[in-house]
């Protein structure tokens, strides 16, 4: 995969410097966009299609790539929108930009088209048979219809007036910002590509929705308890920015008189001080909210996992979703 996503960087590169050399700062942010990352999305389409009983081959490597750029393209418009500093402990692209001198969201904005734009190409020049990328064109628009939806409700429902986020529509928008194009829309274009039957679509629903959720619930505790070392990026930009998330919402469900007034005083405050957030902490840890977004995790795994016995499949690919439902829902980082 990084073999993949590098050649297609160089290639980029030198195209875009054809065009002009003041376009040098873009192809420098499209190749720390795609150096790093779990490759979790690329993960799931390959063994979406070898779920359907096909062999490893390089034209699945290349169509489960464009996983990897629409990731990147979702992360690059996701930083301008909270604001994010780094990810990955390096500069996001937008701070990148800011930090040169030049025009940080305007710029961002196009790297992130460029990006999203890079993943069609990807995927229907990717090598495999016009006949099987044909049958994936309404899926691949469901996916990106999806992914925006998600975002376009995070956005409405953070830190609105008055408003106070509920469990029900933080996994709403963590289903459709997260968990379909994370999981279940990878896997089930893998498993298209792969001429799957209908059975094995709709186990991947059940296996990718609630993994996909969990996948989310982690990543908003992280977002909250993690250590930016290892995660690198920042624990406190979710409560700086007030994300409706289902840790928060808990949290206000849990909480007495006491605790919803501190809630409202420092969540959403845009210059909210290192003690200020664990104070906020100390209040998920002690009403228990924590601890039942983790119970809501493990939940979600084990369904997700109960899902994969449904359905007939190679026993290696079998192994490879168990194992990738550990790595994407029990992650550190």
């Amino acid at each position: 995969m990084d073999e993949v996503l590098t050649g297609l960087v160089d290639e980029e590169e030198r195209a875009l410097l054809d065009l002009n050399s003041e376009l040098s700062p873009l192809s420098e942010q499209l190749r720390r966009s795609l150096a790093r990352g779990k490759r979790l999305r690329a993960a799931f389409l390959y063994w979406g299609w070898r779920s359907a009983g096909q062999p490893d081959c390089e034209g699945v490597v290349r169509a489960a790539a464009a996983m990897e750029l629409v990731h990147a393209a979702a992360c690059t418009h996701d930083d301008i929108i909270d604001d994010s500093r780094t990810r990955h402990g390096q500069l996001t692209a937008h701070a990148a930009f800011a930090a040169a001198g030049q025009r940080p969201t305007a710029l961002a904005l196009i790297l992130g088209d460029l990006l999203m734009g890079y993943a069609g190409h990807v995927f229907a020049s990717c090598g495999l048979p016009g006949a099987y990328l044909a049958r994936t064109t309404g899926l691949w628009t469901t996916l990106l219809r999806e992914t925006m939806a998600g975002e376009f409700l995070e956005v409405l429902r953070t830190a609105g007036p008055a408003r106070e986020p509920r469990v029900a529509e933080s996994l709403e928008i963590c289903r459709f910002k997260t968990a379909k194009y994370t999981v279940e829309r990878p896997l089930q274009l893998g498993a298209t590509l792969g001429g799957a039957p209908r059975a094995l679509f709709d186990a991947f629903s059940s296996y990718g929705l609630p993994l996909g959720e969990a996948f989310q619930l982690r990543d908003d505790l992280l977002g909250t308890f993690g250590d930016p070392v290892r995660t690198g990026k920042s624990n406190s930009d979710d409560l700086r920015d007030g994300k409706p998330t289902a840790l928060l919402a808990l949290t206000l469900e849990a909480s007495g008189p006491q605790g919803r007034a501190l809630l409202a005083k420092l969540v959403g405050k845009r210059d909210l001080r290192p003690e200020e957030a664990d104070s906020l902490r100390e209040l998920m840890e002690s009403c228990g909210a924590r601890e039942r977004v983790e119970s809501m995790i493990r939940e979600r795994i084990d369904r997700a996992c109960a899902a994969l016995d449904t359905v007939p499949m190679p026993a290696e690919a079998r192994s490879a979703l168990r194992e990738l439902a550990g790595t994407t829902a029990e992650r550190s980082r």
